[in-house]
């Protein structure tokens, strides 16, 4: 099943999410859903919450990137079989150089700007058998990573940007809000008028 991704302005893109346990009602079959509804939307990434469920639970996956010809062949082959469950993710750390990134985000749509973030990650997360792994990643696995750990933590990559840029952005964002874009996948928006 496709769900409609949940637009910019929604209150569930601010909410911490919630631990889950492998309990938790249907959950092959909402990473299943998942993983469906982001390739529906053309994405590399997506969190529970951009669906509408505040629980800490993220999918990536890297493959897009496996054509990137500014990439050494080692990176392009990593990135390639980059596809995980982050299931009660934790960051340990980050740590090396900032760099910078033009990141984009598929409940902000239309919306792309330049992002610092640190090169290299250490993860603790339950995969989609809840067995508990710990990961280190770097480069473009690890910026992706940290973009959808952010969502479960309630963070957008607009936060991350300068207070000039961010002043730039708000009609934009006001607008996407509002339903005001043009979009090739389902989205929900929060404060779209209803059409009578």
């Amino acid at each position: 099943m496709i769900y409609p991704i949940i637009a910019y302005g929604d209150p569930v893109l601010r909410v911490i999410g919630k631990e889950i346990d492998k309990d938790y009602p249907k959950l092959d079959a909402l990473i299943e859903d998942m993983f469906e509804t982001m390739y529906a939307s053309s994405g590399i990434g997506l969190a529970a919450p951009q669906i509408g469920l505040p629980i800490r639970l993220f999918i990536v996956d890297a493959s897009p990137f496996e054509d990137d010809e500014d990439l050494t062949e080692e990176e392009r082959a990593f990135l390639k079989d980059f596809k995980r469950v982050f299931i009660n993710a934790k960051m340990v750390e980050e740590i090396g150089d900032e760099w910078v990134f033009n990141e984009g985000c598929l409940s902000i749509p239309d919306v792309r700007e330049d992002v610092f973030r640190k090169d290299t990650i250490t993860i603790e997360y339950m995969d989609e058998n809840f067995k508990k792994k710990t990961e280190t990643i770097n480069g473009i696995a690890a910026r992706i990573v940290q973009h959808e750990y952010d969502h479960i933590e309630g963070i957008l990559f607009t936060d991350k940007l300068s207070a000039l840029k961010k002043r730039l952005l708000k009609s934009k964002l006001a607008n996407i809000s509002k339903g005001k874009v043009k979009v090739d996948y389902r989205m929900k928006f929060p404060l779209a008028k209803k059409k009578r």
